[in-house]
């Protein structure tokens, strides 16, 4: 059976703290639980002044490149990026690869993709291609301003694309995030919901870069205000004002549903979020992404004639849609968790330095809040 309480490489995850949640966990905790779903990391560490990446997420891995998903968007705060948005609004249509990055790198990643469709699947490079590429701004740790992210670093992330248990906090478009003033980056969760006589997935993959150190709350418990100590992003002047910068998230489920439902659960994330603290800062990016493995097929769109008149989308009933909303809260909270967990201490450029979450500072916070540690 899957550790989900150590990634793949050995860091602890949220529940290795004891720290209890609600909701059924998929077999590996993360969005790959999602059948078909990969995930792929570029990571960019180099020198005193390079700490980045790029993260690809591929709903139906890439042999099913091409093969459109229901989809949807929401943006709780519209400073920051995320490509495509247009295309997903008229067509309730997602059929590239997924890609994360630093905000000064959408160009390339861009670029990117375009190139790994073109050498890869050039029958769909005969049309327009409208990828998806979201940020976070990297640029306390990172030389954010300098050409290291390339195409090419794009190209490997998708490649490199996996489903299964998967790495998280300081890598690919994650190496460089800060989130509520400790490490951050990326992190991943998942929920499992029935539905009559049907298990489906809701998976979550967060790259988070957000909040404010007094803000942060782990299970209820309002810890932030006892962990203001060691903070040196927030107590530069020279940098953006606490709370200041982004969050791209990416929810996926194998339910079937409507690209207006997708679009719903995206604007459910944010009530995850709200659960780690964040009270959504103006110089916050938050912009979310749902998607839906279901209906393969059907919303394929083709300029050639003699295709079919008519196409069917088979979908959960609205009035049942809660249990997917509640999956999408959980597994949101828990992925950012994560994400702060999953970390280490990380000196970037100009000798900026971010401390991680500490593990055992925390548990004594919430031991003392009573907060009911899971421990067996």
């Amino acid at each position: 059976m899957t550790d989900r309480t150590r990634t793949p490489g050995g860091l602890l995850r949220a529940r290795a703290l004891g720290i209890p949640f609600d909701g059924t966990p998929g077999a590996c905790n993360a969005v790959t639980d999602v059948p078909g779903v990969e995930v792929g990391y570029t990571t960019l560490i180099d020198g005193d002044g390079v700490r980045t990446g790029v993260t690809a997420v591929l709903p139906r891995g890439r042999a099913g490149v091409a093969t459109p998903c229901a989809s949807g968007w929401y943006s709780l705060n519209g400073n920051g990026e995320m490509t495509g948005t247009a295309w997903l609004d008229e067509t309730g249509s997602l059929t590239l690869p997924v890609a994360i990055t630093n905000t000064h790198a959408i160009g390339p990643v861009h670029r990117g993709l375009i190139d790994w469709v073109v050498a890869n699947r050039p029958e769909l490079a005969r049309e327009w291609l409208l990828p998806v590429v979201g940020e976070t701004w990297d640029g306390y740790l990172n030389d954010i301003n300098g050409p290291h992210v390339q195409p090419a670093h794009a190209v490997a992330a998708v490649d490199a694309a996996r489903s299964g248990p998967i790495e998280e906090g300081s890598v690919g478009g994650g190496t460089g995030m800060n989130c509520y003033a400790f490490k951050g980056g990326s992190g991943t969760a998942s929920r499992v919901v029935e539905h009559e006589s049907d298990r489906y997935t809701v998976g979550v993959f967060v790259q988070a870069n957000f909040g404010a150190r007094r803000e942060l709350v782990v299970a209820g418990a309002p810890v932030g205000h006892q962990l203001l100590a060691d903070n040196p992003m927030e107590e530069a002047d020279r940098f953006a004002a606490p709370g200041a910068g982004s969050v791209i998230v990416v929810v996926a489920t194998d339910a079937p549903l409507l690209p207006g439902q997708c679009t719903a659960l995206a604007r459910r994330v944010p009530l995850g979020l709200a659960r780690t603290g964040t009270t959504g800062s103006h110089f916050s990016g938050d912009l979310f992404l749902a998607f839906s493995t279901a209906n393969a097929g059907a919303l394929t769109s083709t300029m050639a004639a003699g295709g079919p008149a008519y196409e069917q989308l088979r979908f959960v009933p609205w009035g049942r849609m809660n249990p997917f909303y509640e999956a999408t809260v959980q597994a949101t909270e828990e992925a950012v968790l994560n994400s702060l967990i999953a970390n280490a201490d990380m000196v970037g450029r100009d000798g900026h330095r971010t401390p991680a979450l500490p593990h055992d500072r925390l548990v004594e916070l919430l031991r003392d809040s009573g907060v009911r540690l899971d421990v067996g």
